[in-house]
């Protein structure tokens, strides 16, 4: 690929698809200037010129193309004076020895101590920065810089490391989480990890594009990520795996709203599918939307012609989506009041249509898709630009009484909106963020285990099909963690918490595979184990939409595991 393809591809003016893929990619030449990236046998990335991404390109493309935008679930609501000391791992003769640990986020601080031996060599295989086109991609990839463990460990001996390896982790969220599963322990700060030998492989994203941003009504300002650019990145771990030929551990922090809350995107499915692989596990936050008010859900009986939503919409509010998902067979029309109590329009049960309507300074761009692919529930999303503010209404009809009449509505992510821009009378449940909601995925929660308390903003489940979510729970609150610039800070948030569970199914795969213990171990197993020697409350019923099956206990693991293989 020349010089200039690959620039097209982070370009802005290049935008991108997510397509299935059969095998003949003479099927994405029909755009002039397009670039094809092949993910596998059945995905491809394609990019093309920007000018084909209109405001009905929901309808011509399909919404599972659409690359969506995740947030980073971490969160700024932290105690300094209350810190959590993390519990030991299920044995002290195991830190992740030989098992490789995969972080797909904002990168890494590879200078900070926490990621360095004694010996002041990187415990980090390879990172691949997706934001720097001056350097070599990996083989087989056509964007960003790879820089590998001795080209780290050069820059380490450097006065000026940033010559050499000038990847930098400008949020600090990547670096909390890698410091936080596999961290070399520092006694001064109070700060330890479930996994301090492994070894890291880390993916920095490149930023969403301004474009996108702009389609889904995201502030330019804010941190995003598209689902394209993790797809790729979730090969690039999966690929260095096979070629250090060691056990490979994938903890995902991010999150996002914008999807039918069932596991059912692109991305998702792909972590699915490399999770079924022997030697991987796939771990993922529960996200932090609990208790924000974004989330609606309705359940029309035979003898109710319509629900009423209320949704409040903050002063200063640039824009938003909202997204409505209703459980089929039935069809549903919304019917859409302004604040003042002008009607709008009707919302009809229309396959691939856009409407856009207008109103004083409001423009709203209104998609309707009566199935999607891998699910066949009527979705709706609606995309306010210059929103009044004030409660708007909307009138939910089923078109079929004797039919279920059940659906969902979601607002962004909380980041992405102000505080005020919410739901009137919301429903907590049904808040745990993709891909979070993927059945096959191992769905972590965070718990404060200083007082046996859920985390106030943790995403609850059960998924839109009822399928429990989330998983397990463990630590997240009041963390300490490493931070660029060699800090260390206090944080919360899921992700921490899934980043403490990758470390401690490190340390598993380390006594099964890479001691030879349990060899077949995948991520079902691991998934088991957990479940089977996690803390239960006797008062609780299980699995619970809080907390899953229960607390991971570490300490319970051992007995677990003798189900499978005798000590």
């Amino acid at each position: 690929m020349t010089e200039t393809e690959r620039n097209r591809i982070i370009s802005n003016d290049y935008a991108d698809l997510i397509l299935g893929y059969t095998g003949n990619i003479d099927l994405f030449q029909n755009f002039e200037d397009s670039i094809t990236d092949i993910v596998n046998d059945t995905l491809a990335i394609l990019h093309l010129p920007v000018e084909n991404m209109t405001p009905d390109s929901i309808s011509r493309f399909g919404y599972q193309a659409i690359p969506l935008l995740y947030g980073l679930l971490s969160s700024d609501n932290i105690n300094p004076s209350q810190l959590t000391r993390l519990p030991p791992p299920f044995t002290s003769d195991y830190t992740g020895e030989g098992v490789l640990i995969g972080f797909i986020d904002t990168g890494i601080d590879y200078r900070h101590p926490a990621f360095l031996t004694a010996a002041n060599q990187t415990r980090i295989v390879s990172i691949w920065d997706q934001t720097i086109n001056t350097g070599s991609p990996p083989e087989g990839f056509n964007y960003g810089a790879e820089y590998s463990r001795e080209q780290i460990n050069l820059a380490l001996a450097n006065t000026d490391p940033y010559q050499i390896v000038p990847s930098i982790d400008n949020v600090g969220h990547g670096t909390m989480l890698a410091g936080m599963a596999a961290g070399s322990p520092s006694p001064e700060t109070n700060f330890s990890s479930t996994s301090m030998d492994a070894e890291l492989i880390v993916v920095k994203l490149k930023e969403a594009k301004t474009y996108l941003k702009d389609f889904f009504v995201i502030t330019r300002a804010s941190i995003c990520y598209q689902e394209n650019d993790i797809i790729m990145g979730i090969k690039y771990l999966n690929e260095v795996a096979l070629r250090e030929n060691k056990p490979l551990v994938i903890c995902f922090g991010l999150g996002t709203n914008k999807s039918d809350h069932a596991g059912t995107r692109p991305m998702s499915r792909y972590l699915a599918s490399v999770s079924r692989i022997y030697g991987r596990a796939v771990v993922v936050a529960a996200g932090n939307e609990g208790n924000r008010n974004c989330h609606y859900s309705g359940n029309l009986p035979p003898d109710l012609t319509f629900d009423e939503v209320s949704m409040q919409v903050g002063n200063g509010e640039v824009g938003f989506t909202i997204q409505f998902w209703g459980t089929s067979p039935n069809y549903f029309w919304v019917d859409l009041f302004a604040p003042n109590g002008d009607f709008l329009a009707r919302v009809p049960p229309i396959h691939n249509n856009t409407t856009i309507i207008e109103y004083e300074d409001t423009a709203i761009v209104v998609d309707t898709i009566l199935d999607t692919p891998y699910s066949t529930e009527q979705f709706i999303i609606l995309r306010f630009q210059k929103p009044l503010p004030g409660i708007w209404r909307f009138y939910v009809f089923g078109a079929a009484g004797d039919l279920p009449m059940k659906f969902h509505m979601w607002l962004p992510l909380h980041q992405f909106i102000t505080p005020e821009t919410i739901f009137l009378h919301s429903d907590n449940n049904t808040t745990v963020t993709d891909p979070g909601n993927n059945e096959e995925l191992i769905c972590i929660t965070a718990y404060d285990p200083r007082n046996n308390t859920l985390y106030y903003h943790a995403g609850l489940g059960f998924t839109v099909t009822n399928y429990p979510k989330p998983d397990l729970t463990a630590p997240g609150v009041n963390m300490v963690v490493p931070f660029p610039e060699g800090k260390y800070i206090i944080s919360t948030g899921t992700s921490l918490s899934a980043a403490y569970a990758a470390g401690i199914i490190a340390d598993l795969f380390q006594w099964g595979i890479s001691e030879g213990n349990l060899t077949y171990m995948n991520n079902q197993l691991i998934k088991n184990v957990l479940t089977q020697s996690a803390i239960r409350r006797p008062e609780l019923t299980y699995p619970n939409p809080e907390w899953g099956y229960g607390i991971i206990a570490p300490e319970r693991i051992t007995s677990a595991l003798t189900r499978y293989i005798r000590f």
